[in-house]
């Protein structure tokens, strides 16, 4: 599973900021679907899939977050590669037992993949693939995952997020975890557009000095799975 958030920024320029990352999300698909990827080494395919877009014939302008999970059956452990601020979350039994980094520069700019215009290179943040933060660890039939954009966990409170995903542990039924799925995307949006409310991100803000309240209107993307071994 996969999540990349585009850079919102590029509008300024004339550029759609999900091309880049719907383009790089569509690449790592297709080398898993053809087998060019190894299950253990995540990062390894957010690079080919990076490097084929940047020496694609006509390239496809931009920056993108991105994180990447792979489940391998054969040992039961799950493998990572985040690169910014989108993420993942394990939760078993109603307790987080793993959650990624985030990565940023500074406040609210995120270490990012990106392939900007002719003549912008020394303008532009660009993280090598190999920046991304790996993680490999065992999981248990049952556990939830999810991997989401910062839209969730900027908005979401974790205690919050945690309930949400109690109610799926060990789910097999898909209708039953997309239910939650877009429970989640709905609450992270509408706590996104309130503008009284303590969010993640108004504390984070506050912790780096900046006086801020309320939610942070931002792309949401959720994806939902259980773990079945």
């Amino acid at each position: 599973a996969g999540v990349a958030d585009g850079v919102g920024g590029w509008r300024a320029y004339g550029i759609n900021p999900g091309e880049f990352s719907l383009n790089l999300m569509r690449t790592c698909e297709r080398l898993v679907r053809l087998g060019c990827f190894a299950p253990t080494n995540p990062s390894d395919l957010l690079a080919k899939s990076y490097y084929e877009l940047l020496y694609h014939k006509k390239r496809i302008l931009g920056s993108s977050t991105a994180c990447v999970v792979v489940l391998n059956r054969e040992n039961s452990r799950l493998y990572t590669a985040n690169i910014g601020d989108s993420g993942f979350m394990v939760v078993r039994n109603g307790r987080v037992i793993h959650k990624s980094e985030e990565q940023q520069h500074y406040f609210n700019t995120p270490f990012q993949l990106s392939l900007p215009p002719p003549g912008y290179q020394a303008d532009v943040l660009s993280d090598q693939p190999d920046s991304a933060i790996t993680d490999n660890f065992p999981v248990e039939d049952g556990d939830v995952i999810l991997v989401a954009t910062d839209g969730v966990f900027d908005n979401l409170p974790q205690n919050l997020l945690i309930n949400e995903l109690l109610k799926v542990q060990g789910e097999r039924c898909a209708s039953r975890l997309q239910t939650v799925a877009n429970s989640i995307a709905w609450m992270a949006r509408n706590l996104s557009f309130d503008e009284t409310f303590i969010s993640p991100f108004a504390e984070s803000a506050f912790a780096n000095g900046i006086n801020t309240i309320g939610g942070k209107p931002d792309d949401i993307t959720v994806l939902l799975a259980t773990v079945a071994i």
